[in-house]
């Protein structure tokens, strides 16, 4: 379907969006126009599956909507009327197809703010006649966003010139054509009508949120007792589906990489020094046990480690940092995932520090890791970041999910820590904010500036930093 003279969109709030659903307005006030006052014609002409009375196409005042509400008792054209009207527009009748359709309002017909007219891809409009949902998720304070199964949709609201007439049973050209009996005259009544309708873009979903709410009370442990006087709310999934604007794969999907469990019901995260905790239980036992890194067993990780913390946590520390698999006798093993292992306990070094002199960090860091194990840099992207123009070399902690989720305010953050970033040192703290056809560089290219310093090309920002 094609639209004439778009005004620019704007974005709608979840405030304005729910009040368009939950309260139509009744007919709009009148227009003042003087009784005598010629009214401009509208300078595009729609496409024909969208064609209005030329009286229709301004909003109609009050008294124009009791006349169309009454027009249903008026006379319907005849095939003559019809021709005399292609006669009098000097149109061929043999250019045309031979139906006719014509179109009427009715008295219950819906006017603006009754009718919402919403615009899908085809992938989507496809999920949605296959009985598929569509939800609308955000707060008040939030731009509202569209959600199916699987991605996030922002909404906008999109004018358009002409009048857009919903008529159930309006058959198009292609239908006309296949009907045998279509020299006849078709009367069709206009169910209502509107001058605009949303617009879907995809977009990122917005999952920082997500990691915020569970934070408020990550799980320390058992013996913690902060669960029992704690009053900060923990949530479900439907919690969870309620408040964080993206779908529920999505939100499942972070849910994952956030290493999130079910304690009673509800999702937690557990606090990073008791994670540390049940690691350095797991890694211990490996070692004494003089266990491969790739067969660890369930069932005698369980049996040592019960008497010290609850089944399912040591369960849960496995499956966050090795992968699960079954032999052929049935028994289940995990092999333990190096990268993500060497990068938990560079974090338990750093945190705590300001600062670290680049060269003796490596030293600690491969002491500290599990005997076999190989710590290298490049676990450590989007973590820490290296200062190489400092002496001696310095790596500091700069973990991605604190940056901010706005482009721009990330940008801002970035070049406010550092002056000048060569691509390879920042790739991995805007990754995340690439959509699905935006690649890094095309980031870089609106939101930073390059330049060559000592033969190496580096960004800076487009715009001063404060």
């Amino acid at each position: 379907m094609h639209f004439y003279r778009h005004r620019e969109r704007d974005f709608i709030s979840t405030t304005q969006l729910l009040d368009g659903l939950s309260d139509f307005p009744s007919d709009p006030p009148a227009p003042s126009i003087a009784p005598d006052a010629p009214q401009r014609q509208p300078q595009h002409q729609p496409p024909s599956g969208l064609r209005a009375p030329a009286a229709s196409r301004l909003p109609p005042p009050a008294t124009a909507r009791e006349r169309v509400r009454a027009g249903a008792a008026g006379a319907m054209r005849s095939r003559e009327e019809v021709e005399a009207t292609l006669r009098s527009a000097k149109l061929s009748p043999a250019e045309l197809l031979p139906a006719a359709q014509c179109l009427s309002f009715g008295p219950g017909t819906a006017g603006p703010g009754e009718c919402c007219l919403l615009q899908l891809e085809p992938g989507l409009c496809a999920q949605l006649e296959a009985g598929a949902s569509l939800v609308i998720r955000g707060e008040k304070d939030e731009q509202a966003v569209l959600c199916s199964k699987d991605k996030t949709y922002d909404m906008k609201i999109a004018d358009t010139s002409n009048m857009l007439l919903f008529v159930p049973g309006c058959k198009t050209p292609e239908e006309l054509n296949a009907d045998e009996a279509s020299g006849s005259v078709i009367h069709s009544q206009i169910a209502g009508f509107s001058n605009n309708y949303w617009e879907l873009r995809r977009c990122r979903p917005k999952l920082k949120k997500l990691r915020k709410l569970l934070m408020e009370d990550p799980y320390e442990g058992p013996d913690s007792g902060k669960d029992q006087t704690s009053a900060v709310s923990h949530y479900t999934t439907e919690d969870l589906l309620s408040v964080v604007q993206a779908s529920e794969e999505e939100i499942m999907h972070q849910l994952e990489v956030l290493d999130a469990c079910k304690i009673e019901g509800f999702w937690r995260v557990l606090e990073f020094d008791y994670e540390m905790k049940l690691l350095n239980h797991v890694t211990q036992l490996i070692d004494s046990e003089s266990w491969s890194l790739s067969k660890v067993p369930l069932r005698t990780c369980l049996e040592e480690l019960g008497p010290l913390e609850p089944t399912e946590m040591i369960e849960h520390i496995l499956l966050s940092y090795g992968r699960k698999y079954t032999d052929d006798a049935g028994e289940v093993y995990f092999e333990m995932r190096e990268d993500k292992i060497c990068r938990a306990i560079a974090q338990m070094l750093l945190q705590n520090a300001v600062k670290f002199n680049l060269a003796e960090f490596q030293e600690v860091w491969q002491q500290s890791v599990p005997e076999g194990m190989t710590t290298r840099l490049d676990q450590l992207k989007g973590l820490a970041l290296v200062d190489k123009n400092s002496r001696p070399e310095t790596i500091f902690l700069l973990k991605v999910e604190d940056l901010p989720e706005d482009n721009q305010e990330r940008f801002n953050s970035l070049f406010s820590i550092r002056e000048k970033w060569t691509e390879e040192d920042i790739t991995p703290y805007i990754q995340d904010l690439c959509s699905e056809k935006q690649t890094v560089g095309a980031l870089l290219t609106k939101y930073a500036r390059s330049s060559m310093q000592n033969g190496v090309k580096v960004y800076n920002s487009r715009r001063p930093i404060s």
